[in-house]
């Protein structure tokens, strides 16, 4: 946003509560990676320095990465500045920005914080249930944990990586397991992504909605690959279906384990359909890969499903909530979020005149909440508000 603003001639200041790239540091695991790779996860003006392109980048360096964009663009930005509370301003156009460092009167506010505000853990099992419980933003490795088995509820890129992770640290570990995209990591020698943007899907709105987002199965973990529930069970993972409820020690499933990893096959095998057609269509010379359609047998755990665990008797000591984020946005006390607390928008474009939103997942297509497709929905953002500068400026020519 700040690049877009400074290229406009915009005067801004960017406000950041801690560090440059805070999260990445301090709330996600040690051995995370980017979930794509470095040639399409980053910003059109500069490339990983010193990376192979088709590497997944530890965290540690993305954060590095956004800390050098900034100074490379000479972002104005005020590390560890927290905004309060926004107003709008009565009788004049414009808002006030109470912050930790005083107030600033701003003629535009854009929220470039995300979605990833408020972690979400499902109110199931009482703390007083003797079991040590955290959100996967506050796992950092096997060794933080309590000795004994794992429940891992949420199989979406986080829940995967960690309960992937924690078994190949020797623990025994339950996969909770709920409906799921699963893409390949890559098909006829080519990543994901790359077949995301040639069929045309990172411009994809939401499949159906008003439905929940379909969390996806995917990973960059350990150079790359297609995420395989059968593979993880007979490597030794538990696999279960939706936790539902907890009740005397016992945790209780659904049983629709075996209905959510078929729709993550179906998935799979569409893309390769898709990806197979575009080949044909445009006389491509990408390899052909007819193991990628293999499935393997169906694990016991799937044929034979759980439906309850008893907390005790499975030796089962921590457990880790991989069930996503809310938005908070409850410093913005104007007319832009809806009863639930949600931003009202149009691609980002508060209906609070002089309020935007960046980062937002499907905010103009599939790649907002991604560091590219970021880049170029602020470039839209920054458009708008210059457009909206030019007509306040207006000044009708003296009539003769």
């Amino acid at each position: 946003m700040s690049e877009h603003l400074s290229s406009c001639g915009v005067p801004h200041m960017v406000l950041e509560r801690h560090r440059i790239a805070e999260r990445w540091r301090s709330e996600r695991w040690d051995s995370l990676v980017a979930n794509g790779p470095a040639w399409h996860d980053r910003f059109p003006g500069m490339e990983f320095p010193d990376t192979d392109p088709d590497a997944f980048v530890h965290k540690e360096r993305v954060a590095d990465y956004f800390v050098a964009y900034a100074k490379q663009i000479a972002a104005p930005v005020r590390c560890g500045v927290e905004v309060k509370e926004v107003r709008r301003n009565v009788g004049r156009s414009g808002f006030r920005v109470e912050t930790s460092a005083g107030v600033i009167d701003a003629n535009y506010v854009v929220a470039a914080t995300g979605p990833f505000q408020r972690p979400v853990i499902p109110g199931l099992v009482p703390q007083q249930a003797g079991v040590m419980q955290i959100h996967s933003n506050a796992y950092r490795n096997p060794g933080q944990l309590r000795q004994g088995a794992v429940l891992v509820v949420g199989a979406g890129s986080s829940g995967v990586q960690i309960a992937d992770e924690l078994q190949r640290a020797g623990r025994r570990v339950y996969l909770s397991v709920g409906p799921h995209d699963r893409p390949p990591r890559a098909y006829r020698g080519r990543d994901f992504v790359w077949w995301l943007g040639v069929l045309g899907k990172w411009d994809g709105e939401a499949k159906n909605p008003g439905k929940g987002h379909v969390t996806i199965s995917v990973s960059g973990a350990r150079g790359g690959q297609t995420v395989d529930f059968r593979r993880l069970a007979a490597e030794g993972m538990t696999l279960v279906g939706q936790t539902e409820s907890f009740k005397d020690g016992v945790v209780t499933f659904a049983q629709d384990l075996a209905a959510n990893i078929a729709q993550g096959d179906a998935n799979y095998l569409s893309v390769l359909d898709e990806a197979d057609a575009f080949v044909a269509r445009n006389g491509l010379d990408l390899p052909l890969e007819p193991e990628a359609r293999k499935i393997g047998p169906d694990p016991q755990c799937m044929t034979d499903p759980i439906r309850t665990v008893n907390l005790a008797e499975a030796g089962i000591t921590s457990i880790i909530w991989a069930t996503g984020f809310t938005v908070d946005f409850s410093w913005l006390k104007v007319d832009a979020l809806d009863e639930a607390g949600k931003p009202k928008h149009r691609r980002g474009i508060s209906t609070e005149p002089g309020i935007y939103f960046l980062g937002l997942p499907l905010q103009s297509g599939r790649g907002s909440s991604f560091i590219w497709g970021v880049w170029h929905d602020a470039k839209f953002l920054a458009d708008h508000i210059v457009t909206q500068h030019k007509y306040l400026e207006y000044k009708s020519p003296t009539r003769r």
